[in-house]
């Protein structure tokens, strides 16, 4: 397009040219000082629309720059001369304008011109001849210096003002915009910035209105009014202050002004707000702006107040004029200028005149400067500190500083930010933060006032103003009519919509802080049937028919193509549901069952290993662990076992065998106490399971399994492998039931897959029969559907937050579902028997417990026995030294304090036996048996010292009957003749009856 406006143009340039070359132009000097002979004169052009009010503030900022310039520079040895030409507002009279300094005069330099699409044109006049075009504003991003390096933007490139605009709009999350433009370059500069912009927060940009550059007052309204059909609410306004000034008024004419706009105006307007007429100023009350930040000093105070006096002198006709940026950065543009042609000098400079020939038109007969690339480049590395600023050219562009957001109040703008490119935006610059943050929150920014004459923000959309209610489809089914219903009413010719997703919707919608008139429309064919499935409502809202859809719709990823979902408001997932049986244990091996095999072994042969370590500990010291080897491998099995119900009654002496068995009956108890409890529950809890656990058992038996109608779960099924013929449809709860009792052997279904709603539902009626089985397949839930970046989606997503955590959801819960009293279906369901994972670390305690006295007990031993190996031959073998080793453990260990004990019993024993011996021999030698004294010592050695066994085996009945009569012979006689002395025990008892009748038969003697 660019191409063809060129051609165009420069054919009529070339036209005029000829015309124009021959003419004389009025040329307006810059006056030189006095002393001409010592100052070389730089001629420099100026192509300004000299009738416009930017072009009048433009050349009088430009004169007082070199004045100002060369007063406090007066060594000098250069002046600028300045030759002015008017472009009249026309491209092909600033082209012919710029194409007579430089033939006709040869300046070095160009300033202006004024408006961008002029300055394309003379850009390429500018290349050709290497004489800078230095534009204080044309702002247009298409105007690059890298293709035309002769270019020098004295301004702000349009394009760094559009994140700043993007920062507003993420401020206040709107999330369309509508840019209004004027068809030109100038406006279609920044639109590809500005949409990228857009994109880069999720914002979009529906429309784009385009107004003609020289449109009439009825298209501008045609354009307004078909604004004002859509739902969108924000508008950026790029175009002339001119142009602008009477959108505007329209806009405020047809009501677009009013609550519930958004307008935001480049720089393009904000600039010139100070020069536009009061009566646009009331027009664009609440309207936001951005412009380039210029800092206020006192010199460019002074300088404001100098140039309003002298452009109020040589404009009496203009009222209240008020300087603007352009204007600053005309000042600066001039001022570098100068510096550049100071610090080269062009003396002796001139044009280059190139190989001509005959029939040459006027584009080819000026020269190229001699000193043009010296002069762009001392002009690109000129800074200073200017009145707009710091001016510093990069790229062949002034660099953009900090933009200030204002706001239309009143008579005039007020500033409510800033925006920067490090800190984003801020209410104050050069505020002493401690960490730089990018931010754009609104609060940063001051009070606005907003179209309307309101302080609430603009949500930046509205329903349309066409008069129609939002369609709002919802599903048309026979079942789980708890979800929605559908009742039509043929008396009435209406229909009436309920359910647990429409109160929720309309609960929703409610919490909006604004009203959005709906209906609900069923999907359903005139005959009162299902139009289609799930899929195919949600694609309607695709098509256009309907504005959204509300039911029990699931958020998944094909759907989310090419609608957008709100939040989920319902649980998530697919899960299965499978009938339940009582698996009460009714056989003889039932108590097997409450441990596992893994965990019955571990405690058979830890019971093994404690007996062992027990007797190992006992056998040299304790009685009881002694014997024939079959009474000690019995003791060894006997007293473990007998730890499970604490019927041990052998002493356990030693203190690291009393260690062992105490943790032992401690793991004991725990074990013990466990499998009691684990079997009662078997024999006594109704133990419900699953009929199935596992979906690959399914598919591998190939059971049939259900799903409802219209759903997307088919789909699911046949990517977990299930055969499409095993696949059966349910429409309602009572069908899924049904199908679920006859079973997959008798036309039914071994299980149903359905989403958790569904689910939950089901079992709240069904809970005694049925119970929802692992595992859940992850979906999103239900979710409320609209078209793609329809701006209602975040709106009612958070609404659907509120909602979903307050008490209102589980009121209409309560309405649709009911209170249910089923109990939670695990409690029904046993669990698993006892393993080792549940006990290992009490084996662990035990096993290092009594290993440890094990190892410490053998440690002790052969320390202690170690002479038994030092007696070996040098070349025993191990086995024979173990064999020693075991030899000397089978012996008692004598200095044992147990077997101290015992013989210190004997030894008094032994004493009293000798001392009896003797007196019962002084009596036979004497003749006279001593009964009296014979039994009363039996009685005491019986009392002290334990019998020996023996003495038991020598004494039977007939002994004591004969003795207790009249002896045939003398006592001597007696005992010698049954070989016995007086030394032999009889059991207590018997000798203290044998006492007594011994000595009622003294007694009756004597």
């Amino acid at each position: 397009m660019r191409s063809e406006r060129t051609q165009r143009v420069f054919s009529l340039f070339l036209t005029l040219s000829c015309i124009l070359s021959r003419s004389s132009w009025f040329v307006v000097a810059q006056p030189q000082p006095q002393n001409t002979t010592t100052t070389i004169p730089v001629n420099v052009g100026v192509v300004l629309d000299m009738d416009e009010w930017m072009g009048k503030m433009g050349l009088s900022c430009i004169t007082m720059a070199l004045s100002d310039f060369y007063a406090s520079h007066d060594y000098y040895k250069t002046r600028l001369v300045l030759n002015t030409r008017d472009s009249k507002d026309d491209v092909v009279g600033a082209a012919a304008a710029a194409l007579d300094l430089l033939k006709n005069v040869q300046v070095h330099a160009i300033l202006g011109p004024r408006t961008s699409m002029q300055a394309d044109f003379v850009i390429d006049l500018g290349n050709k001849s290497h004489v800078p075009i230095i534009s204080f504003s044309a702002t247009s991003p298409f105007l690059s210096s890298i293709r035309s390096p002769y270019f020098v933007r004295a301004t702000q490139n349009d394009s760094s003002q559009v994140r700043t605009i993007r920062a507003i709009v993420e401020a206040f999350r709107w999330r369309e915009v509508v840019p209004i433009y004027v068809d030109n370059e100038f406006g279609e500069g920044i639109m590809s910035f500005l949409a990228d912009a857009l994109q880069e927060i999720d914002t979009r940009i529906p429309y784009r209105s385009v107004i003609p550059p020289s449109a009439t007052d009825d298209q501008i309204v045609s354009q307004l009014y078909k604004l004002m059909t859509m739902q969108t609410r924000v508008f950026v306004v790029h175009m002339f202050p001119s142009l602008a000034s009477r959108l505007f008024i329209k806009a405020k004419e047809v009501g677009m002004m009013s609550e519930g706009y958004v307008w935001i105006v480049t720089d393009a307007v904000t600039n010139s707000l100070s020069s536009l007429d009061p009566s646009v100023i009331d027009s664009m009350q609440g309207v936001l702006g951005v412009k380039p930040y210029i800092p206020r000093t006192e010199q460019l105070e002074n300088f404001s107040i100098r140039w309003k006096t002298r452009f109020q002198q040589e404009n009496p006709s203009i009222l209240n004029a008020e300087l603007n940026v352009f204007g600053l950065w005309a000042y600066d543009a001039a001022t570098a200028l100068a510096m550049a042609a100071e610090s080269i000098g062009v003396a002796n400079s001139g044009f280059q005149k190139g190989n001509t020939s005959g029939n040459l038109t006027d584009l080819e007969t000026f020269g190229v400067a001699q000193n043009g690339p010296k002069l762009l480049q001392a002009l690109l590395n000129t800074s200073f500190a200017g009145l707009s600023g710091d001016f510093h050219i990069i790229d062949g562009q002034l660099q953009s500083s900090a933009y200030q957001i204002v706001n239309v109040i009143g008579t005039g703008r007020r500033g409510i930010g800033f925006w920067t490119l490090k800190n984003g935006i801020v209410r104050k610059l050069n505020a002493t933060t401690t960490k730089a943050v990018y931010s754009t929150s609104k609060a940063n920014l001051g009070s606005i006032i907003w179209p309307g004459d309101t302080m609430s923000p603009p949500k930046g959309w509205v329903i349309p103003t066409n008069g129609k209610k939002l369609k709002i489809g919802v599903p048309m089914k026979d079942g789980f009519s708890e979800f929605v219903k559908v009742m039509p009413n043929m008396d009435t010719n209406t229909t009436t919509v309920t359910g647990y997703c429409i109160d929720v919707f309309d609960a929703i919608m409610a919490t909006l802080p604004y009203a959005v008139p709906y209906e609900y429309v069923p999907f359903a064919t005139p005959d009162g049937k299902p139009a289609g499935t799930y899929d195919d409502l949600v694609y309607q809202v695709f098509l256009g028919n309907f504005d959204a859809v509300v039911g029990d719709t699931t958020i998944v990823a094909n759907r989310s193509q090419y609608v957008d979902f709100t939040l989920p408001y319902t649980e998530s997932g697919v899960s299965m549901i499978v009938p339940i049986r009582d698996n009460k244990s009714k056989n003889a091996w039932v108590f097997l069952r409450p441990l596992t095999w893994d965990l019955w072994v571990t405690s058979f042969f830890s019971f093994v290993w404690i007996g062992f370590v027990v007797w190992v500990l006992e056998h040299r010291i304790n009685e009881d662990f002694r014997g024939p080897p079959s009474h000690q491998t019995g003791m060894i099995f006997w007293f473990s076992f007998s730890t499970m119900v604490f019927a041990h009654r052998e002493k356990v002496l030693s203190n690291l065998a009393r260690f062992v068995v105490i943790i032992w009956c401690f793991v004991v108890l725990i074990l013990t106490q466990s499998y009691t409890a684990s079997l009662t529950s078997m024999l006594t809890v109704q133990q419900l399971q699953p009929t199935v656990t596992d979906v690959n058992e399914l598919i591998n038996n190939g059971e049939y399994v259900g799903y409802q109608e219209g759903s997307f779960v088919p789909g699911l099924l046949k990517q977990m492998k299930f055969n499409e013929s095993k696949l059966k449809i349910y429409a309602s709860l009572e069908e899924c039931d049904d199908l679920l009792t006859k079973g997959s052997g008798n036309g039914g279904i071994a299980a149903a897959f359905d989403e958790i709603p569904y689910m939950k539902l089901f079992l709240s009626k069904h809970c005694s029969k049925y119970t929802m089985v692992a595992p859940t397949y992850k979906t999103d839930g239900f979710g409320f559907v609209f078209p793609i970046n329809s701006p209602l989606v975040h709106d009612v997503s958070r609404a659907v937050l509120n909602v979903t955590e307050g008490d209102k959801m589980v009121e209409i819960e309560k309405a649709w579902f009911g209170q249910t009293n089923c109990p939670d279906t695990s409690a029904y369901i046993s669990s698993n028997s006892l393993s080792l994972d549940s006990f290992w670390g009490l084996f662990l305690i035990a096993g290092v417990a009594s290993l440890s006295a094990f190892v410490l007990f053998l440690v002790v031993f052969i320390h202690q026995h170690k002479h038994v190996l030092r007696n070996l031959e040098p070349k025993t073998s191990v086995w024979r030294k173990i064999e020693a080793l075991v030899i000397s453990f089978d012996k008692k260990d004598l200095s044992s304090h147990t077997f101290r004990k015992s013989e210190l019993r004997d030894k008094s024993c032994v004493d009293v036996r000798d001392s009896m011996g003797a007196r019962e021999a002084s009596s036979i030698a004497n003749g006279i048996p001593s009964p009296s004294t014979s039994f009363s010592l039996h009685t005491e050695r019986n009392a002290n010292c334990p019998p020996r066994p023996s003495s038991f085996s020598n004494y039977t009945d007939g002994n004591f009957v004969s003795f207790e009569g009249t002896p045939p012979h003398d006592d001597g006689d007696y005992l010698i003749s049954h070989g016995q002395t007086t030394q032999e025990m009889v059991p207590v008892i018997e000798l203290a009856n044998l006492n007594n009748q011994n000595t009622q038969s003294t007694n009756e003697n004597h």
